[in-house]
Order: C-alpha cells, then sequence, then structure tokens
C-alpha cells in the first residue's frame, strides 16, 4: 500500500496522539538531547533518566506508530504469543502507512523499494546459500510418499471422510525426515504422528514463548561465529537435537497448511475445479517433473495459493547495518531491527488488481506480470536469507 508516494496516514485526531505518533519528517521533527535538558557530552547514566528520556531523544521518534511502541515492545509480543503478529502489523501499516514504529527498536515497512533495499544480495545483511541440487536425486522418495498420502486420503474419504491437513502434514513430515536424516519416521503407514514428533511440537511451541521472554542463539549462528573467528561456543547434543527438531516442523507444517488452502480455495469455486482437473487429466500418468512445470492453470493455482495463504506470510526482521537506512524520508540508524512481511505485500491493491479475492488465473500468464509484482511476490523470503527449503517445497 502506498508504495509509490510513501504516503503516512494520520493517526487519531487527539491532540496527545498527533505528539506522539506524528510522522511529517526527520528535518522537521528531530531535535538535539539538548533540547529536553540533556547536555551534549552529558553522561546520562541514570537508569529511570534514560528511560523517560530515550523515548524522546530516540531517533526514531518521527516515525508513526501507536504511543506504546515508543516505550514498549509488550503489546507486540503480546500478538506474537497469540499468533497474531501479522495481522496486528498489518493493520498499522494500514493506520499509519508504509513505515511503523512497532517497538522502542523495531520498525516495520511495507514500502516495496526499500523491501528491495533491506533484502537484496549484497546489502550488508548476513548471507546464507540456498542450493536447488537437492530436488533431482530424492525425487522417487518424494512422489513416493506424495503417492501414498492421496492412496490414504482416497481410501479415507470412500469411507466416509478424510482428514486432508493429517494425511499432508504426515506425508511432508515423512519427506523431510528422509532428506534431513537419510529415514523416513513412516508415519503415513502409521497413520499417526510418532510420540517423538508430538514431543517436538510441543516443545517449540514452548520455545516460541521462551523466545519473546528472552533472547536464544542457535546452532547455525554459532557455527557462523566459530567460522568467523569469533568467540567460541560449545555446540551441545541438545542443540543439535533442537536444530533438527525446527527442520522438521519448518519443513512440514508448512508445506501441509499451504496444501490445505489451495484445495479449500479451488473446491469454493466449482469452475476453477474443473478447469484444474481437466488440465491434470490431460498429463501423463508419470507426470513429470517437466509436465507439471508446464501446466499452466496448476502453477497459477500454486502462485495464488502461496500469495494469499503462503504458510510463512509473517516478520522477516533484519537489523540495520553500519551505513543505516534510508526510507520515506526517515533515516534509520545502524543496529534498529527492521521487518517485512509478505501478509502485507501481497495484500496491496496498488500492486495486484482485487487483491484481497482468490483468483486461480491470475498467474496463467507469468510474461505479464510487472516488475512490481514480481518484486512483491515473496512467500518463500527474499534475497540471500530466502527459504533454503524452496526447491524442495
Amino acid at each position: 500500500m502506498f508504495l509509490e508516494d510513501c504516503q503516512k496516514l494520520p493517526s487519531e485526531d487527539s491532540e496527545d496522539e498527533d505528539m506522539l505518533s506524528d510522522g511529517s519528517n526527520n528535518e522537521d521533527d528531530n531535535k538535539d538531547a539538548g533540547d529536553f535538558g540533556v547536555e551534549d557530552g552529558q553522561d546520562v547514566s541514570d537508569k529511570d533518566t534514560q528511560e523517560l528520556i530515550g523515548p524522546i531523544i530516540s531517533p526514531l521518534r518521527s516515525i508513526s506508530g501507536p504511543w506504546h511502541s515508543r516505550f514498549t515492545s509488550i503489546v507486540l509480543k503480546g500478538y506474537i504469543l497469540a499468533g497474531r503478529r501479522i495481522h496486528y502489523v498489518d493493520s498499522l501499516h494500514r493506520e499509519y502507512g508504509t513505515v511503523v514504529r512497532l517497538s522502542p527498536d523495531e520498525v516495520a515497512i511495507s514500502n516495496l523499494e526499500a523491501f528491495s533495499q533491506i533484502h537484496k544480495v549484497g546489502s550488508g545483511f548476513i548471507r546464507s546459500a540456498c542450493n536447488g541440487s537437492l530436488l533431482a536425486h530424492r525425487e522417487p522418495e518424494i512422489r513416493q510418499k506424495a503417492e501414498l498420502a492421496v492412496i490414504k486420503i482416497r481410501e479415507d474419504a470412500q469411507a466416509g471422510s478424510a482428514d486432508i491437513l493429517k494425511w499432508w502434514t504426515l506425508m511432508a513430515t515423512d519427506v523431510v525426515a528422509h532428506l534431513s536424516f537419510g529415514e523416513s519416521f513412516r508415519m503415513q503407514e502409521l497413520g499417526k504422528q510418532t510420540p517423538y514428533i508430538d514431543a517436538i511440537q510441543a516443545a517449540l511451541l514452548c520455545g516460541v514463548v521462551r523466545n519473546e521472554l528472552s533472547c536464544t542463539v542457535n546452532i547455525f549462528s554459532q557455527m557462523l561465529g566459530q567460522a568467523d573467528g569469533q568467540e567460541k561456543t560449545e555446540i551441545t547434543d541438545i542443540a543439535v537435537r533442537t536444530e533438527a527438531g525446527n527442520l522438521i516442523v519448518a519443513g512440514s507444517d508448512t508445506t501441509a497448511v499451504t496444501l490445505i488452502y489451495l484445495i479449500w480455495a479451488v473446491l469454493k469455486q466449482p469452475q476453477l475445479q474443473a478447469s484444474l482437473e481437466l488440465e491434470v487429466s490431460d498429463l501423463s500418468p508419470d507426470l513429470t517433473s517437466e509436465e507439471l512445470k508446464n501446466a499452466p492453470l496448476l502453477n497459477s493455482v500454486l502462485e495464488e495459493t502461496l500469495r494469499l495463504h503462503g504458510a510463512a506470510p509473517g516478520a522477516l526482521p533484519r537489523v540495520v547495518p553500519e551505513k543505516g537506512l534510508s526510507v520515506c524520508g526517515y533515516f534509520i540508524p545502524s543496529g534498529i531491527v527492521v521487518s517485512t512481511q509478505a501478509y502485507t505485500l501481497h495484500r496491496d491493491s496498488t500492486i495486484f488488481q482485487d487483491a484481497q479475492r482468490f483468483d486461480g488465473y491470475r498467474f496463467i500468464d507469468k510474461s505479464q506480470m510487472t516488475a512490481v509484482q514480481k518484486t512483491a511476490m515473496s512467500p518463500f523470503g527474499a534475497g540471500s536469507r530466502i527459504c533454503i527449503g524452496l526447491h524442495l517445497a
């Protein structure tokens, strides 16, 4: 929304709110610390004084947002714990504009130019590699498990009803386990999750809570730290098990949720369903990767599902590098967290026509996509930190 002109929406009409969230521009708003009784070079070491003066002299003070974002992140954390962060942030963008302050040290951005600047390769943010060679070597195992899931769904449906989400989840978990550890959990054959997976999901749910209450470091950041010659830290068995659990859940639940939304969206449109079934019925029984890549309606439906119902549409937080970030008339200094989210970009009516509607034909001819649309489509993230499971998904 407001991607071209970076319009900053006004907040409520009360004077207090105007004072707290005015987004005019930095040049008019920024004041020196001395304007608030703090002399240059003065050591403001008292904690209480810092807490009182900090929000007033913060370099983010001119960025619009709810009044409490200047003082605390507790409201944001509450929405995170409730699983509603993306909806909360999206509502703030609608109220305040493309640049919104979420907390004392985090800013949300829905400006497409800034999105590209933040996530482009070489932008100054930490890089990570992505390898697409996995799929070609593992296609037989993936195909076998996908076919088994379809068989199980059909058997349940013929017996009365089928829990499609259950079978997609079991299928995706078996695939990820096989690719990650060389052996499937065989949960499709069992027809249920193993106690191990139940325990992982429960532990990771608790981990979300712990992560919002305290900062943790993952195994890969420790590896990078050691490789870069930083302070060495011990990689424990518990850390390895935790990261293994992350791989399993991140790779399975996201795939299952996306597939179930695709089926739900298609079944709501009988004409689209009939057209999709006709296209797939014309493919060979082998359903080769090349055939699937060249099925225009199938791929359009997949793209539209990822646009509106992708399983990971939330925040992509990045730490502003030393050079800082200029966006929509604001300067955000080094060390501040900036986040973008696909949920808002994918629903921007200035980018996608009738953006809130599921249109299975929207991407039928991808050559018609504008450069802006191509940039905004980011269901797997963007730049050098894009999802490592992109090619598998």
